[in-house]
């Protein structure tokens, strides 16, 4: 345990579905409200962030796609639809302080700026927060490889996924009561077990670049702040030696 963050550099992975809050579709005002809350007390603490969001809470390609759309074009969609969220993000984010870009992998220069690695580094070494739109900017690719994608890119030290519990279990906790939460996993141990944490793009990315992935409540009030000190609950998927 450590007073001080454990990590310089990271980027939060947030879905779509967790900015819906109590709601069935789109955006839940209070909710984006209280994740961009958690993430100024990190940017305070002097780390630098920059996030992923999904779309699923206004478009999923996959759903798209089952329905009759094709999927190229279907995914295209999802990808407008992160945009929006990233803009919902930033404007939370700026009314309680907190400067933040938000940078497109589709070009949409009326509303944010277009991915540009090097330009997105200079922002968060001066303190701002970088929102990730559009996914990779390919169809067929999901935002949770577009998270460890652009984490490996920006030279985080960790890769965060905020979900709806508090880290990786055997099963669904909210639907098997007798489901065992994982304080740590290899990557390896992910994919053979077919965890359901990230797909198995994203897993096998970072393990190619050595980028742990860490996984804990985003509901949880000062649960980002926490994983950043090592505290808390959560559970961390590395390379086990």
């Amino acid at each position: 345990m450590t007073s001080t963050p454990a990590y310089q550099r990271v980027l939060l992975k947030v879905s779509g579905e967790a900015l819906m809050g109590k709601r069935d579709y789109g955006l839940c005002n209070d909710t984006v409200t209280a994740i961009a809350q958690d993430v100024r007390a990190v940017v305070a603490m002097g780390v630098q962030v920059c996030l992923v969001i999904g779309g699923g809470n206004i478009f999923r390609g996959v759903s798209g796609a089952a329905s009759g759309m094709e999927r190229a074009q279907a995914d295209y969609i999802g990808m407008l639809a992160t945009v929006m969220n990233a803009l919902a993000m930033q404007n939370a984010l700026e009314r309680i302080g907190v400067q933040t870009r938000v940078q497109s992998a589709i070009p949409m220069a009326s509303v944010c700026e277009p991915y540009i690695r090097r330009k997105a580094e200079r922002h968060m070494e001066k303190g701002r927060v970088v929102i990730f739109g559009a996914g990779t900017g390919n169809p067929f690719f999901t935002t949770d490889t577009a998270a460890a994608l652009r984490a490996t890119e920006m030279g985080c030290d960790a890769l965060l996924k905020g979900t709806q519990v508090d880290g990786v279990y055997s099963a669904d906790p909210r639907k098997d009561k007798t489901a065992t939460r994982y304080d740590q996993l290899s990557y390896l141990e992910v994919l053979s077990r077919d965890l359901s944490v990230m797909d198995a793009s994203a897993i096998s990315l970072a393990r190619e670049n050595g980028l742990p992935i860490i996984v804990f409540n985003i509901h949880a009030p000062g649960a980002f702040a926490q994983v950043m000190r090592e505290e808390g609950l959560f559970t961390k998927i590395v390379e086990v030696k």
